[in-house]
């Protein structure tokens, strides 16, 4: 990457690029590890967990030529951090369950803005604060609807969040009469509602609709097949014939 970066003998697109242009980039990277993981392809894993590393290197490369930092001071800061977030492991304290290293977590982080504000350093503030604007939206819902819950917003039953939902389906039919631009609004709130009963039910929504995609496209690919047996695509046959079929495909599975 050194190499890549010198002026007039390196690469010209990677000369070009800085933090900002990266970052797609990584996000990119970050799904493809996601989705190698998903597929179970380990030897695709490999080679994707290189791609994602090669993200790292470049961001600590661009942060070294601008005396910032450098790729040694990226592993040593998570070193320094792991270390300090498992005193469980490395130091005195005691954590035998998941739940409880999970509390120690929490703990100490919330330690670490402490000492961040109190350095002069700036820190986010507010119960919801530290959830990246660039996270899945899912996910994003899911990490400030968990947020919310530590201090105390929150429903304590999962039905309580169902008939939120059940609310929430009733003002898009409401809405469907009239403003087509509210009753997509609505949906957002119909969605990030869904997402907190998946909260509730110790699910994760990027997850749970990930499978569900996937189920769609196995599906649908089935009544691609059958169709074409019949010597018939999709756009020639008819939404009952293709209903049908879908069924068929959902009883063999």
């Amino acid at each position: 990457m050194a190499a890549l970066r010198t002026p007039n003998t390196g690469c010209p697109w990677d000369l070009q690029q800085d933090f900002a242009t990266i970052a797609p980039y990584t996000l990119e990277e970050a799904y493809e590890v996601a989705d190698a993981i998903a597929r179970g392809d380990l030897a695709d894993l490999e080679d994707e967990l290189g791609d994602l590393l090669l993200q790292v290197v470049f961001h600590a490369r661009m942060a070294q030529e601008q005396d910032a930092f450098d790729f040694g001071d990226v592993v040593e800061a998570i070193t320094t951090k792991l270390i300090r977030r498992h005193p469980h492991v490395f130091g005195d304290r005691r954590a035998h369950n998941p739940e409880a290293v999970k509390g120690l977590w929490d703990e100490i982080k919330a330690l670490e803005q402490q000492e961040k504000a109190a350095s002069g350093r700036p820190a986010a503030r507010g119960a919801l604060a530290g959830v990246p604007v660039a996270l899945p939206a899912l996910t994003r819902a899911l990490k400030l609807q968990a947020k919310a819950s530590r201090v105390g917003f929150d429903w304590n039953d999962p039905r309580a969040v169902l008939r939120k939902i059940r609310e929430e389906i009733g003002e898009i039919e409401d809405a469907l009469d009239g403003d087509a631009a509210h009753a997509a609004t609505e949906i957002g709130d119909l969605l990030f509602a869904a997402v907190n009963l998946a909260r509730h039910l110790h699910a994760d929504p990027e997850t749970l609709l990930r499978q569900t995609n996937a189920k769609f496209e196995r599906r649908f690919a089935a009544i691609e097949q059958a169709l074409a047996a019949r010597g018939k695509a999709p756009r020639e046959s008819t939404l009952d014939e293709m209903d049908a079929l879908w069924n068929e495909a959902k009883a063999v599975e």
